[in-house]
């Protein structure tokens, strides 16, 4: 994947000429249809139009499940929180993101109006893209997920999103990712300054009814009407 090529995405909006985007993505052996059907539980009819964007992540074999080819972000070498990091996945689709966000500026969309969230891998994604993408985002929204590269952040981050709002939820029974390690990311957030709003639900590697109605909340508060 090239870093000019653009991601194949299902797009749904909320209105003809959408003044915001929000950038979703999805998890590991998933693709964009997984969180397209959320939109409209997200309750965001108060807000401006939306222009939801959710790409899917190229086919690569992954480590940690035998080297099966499956939708992922980045190779995961193993679940152990000090394994070895796949830096030049991470970073090549770190560039495809920021290529979609290029994309919806070139529509119209100002950077701060243009929302990153994504689920398990694509909760790692959006941190390591957002907080060092060089213009302010209205929000992150990282789900289940952690901070990768995280010993690097001091030196790469873009103090454009260093108060950006982000909210982080997690599941209290996540056997997949577990809860320590995004307990550790939110707190290593917290002390270098970041604005991150904690949540945590009785489910385990998945998405809670009122997590939704959390997102919805969160969203509603950052969207402002574009002028």
């Amino acid at each position: 994947m090239e870093s000019t090529e653009l991601l194949p995405c299902i797009e749904i909006q909320t209105s003809d000429h959408p003044t915001v985007a929000i950038i979703w993505l999805h998890g590991l052996g998933a693709d964009g249809s997984d969180f397209a059907s959320l939109a409209p539980q997200l309750d965001l009819s108060g807000c401006p139009g939306i222009r939801f964007i959710f790409p899917s992540a190229p086919s690569m074999p992954v480590t940690v499940n035998g080297g099966y080819v499956m939708p992922a972000w980045y190779d995961i070498i193993s679940r152990s929180d000090n394994a070895v990091e796949d830096r030049i996945g991470i970073e090549r689709s770190a560039k495809a993101i920021n290529a979609l966000i290029e994309k919806e500026a070139s529509r119209g969309i100002a950077y701060d109006q243009i929302v990153l969230a994504g689920f398990s891998q694509g909760c790692a994604m959006v941190l390591h893209a957002g907080l060092r993408f060089p213009h302010r985002l209205a929000g992150i929204m990282a789900l289940s997920g952690y901070l990768p590269l995280a010993t690097s952040l001091g030196a790469e981050r873009s103090s454009a999103n260093i108060d950006t709002p982000i909210f982080m939820a997690h599941g209290d029974w996540d056997a997949v990712i577990i809860p320590q390690r995004s307990e550790q990311s939110r707190d290593l957030l917290t002390a270098s300054g970041y604005n991150v709003h904690w949540k945590s639900y009785a489910m385990e590697h998945s998405v809670h009814p009122i997590e939704v109605m959390d997102m919805g909340h969160f969203l509603r508060r950052i969207l402002t009407v574009s002028t």
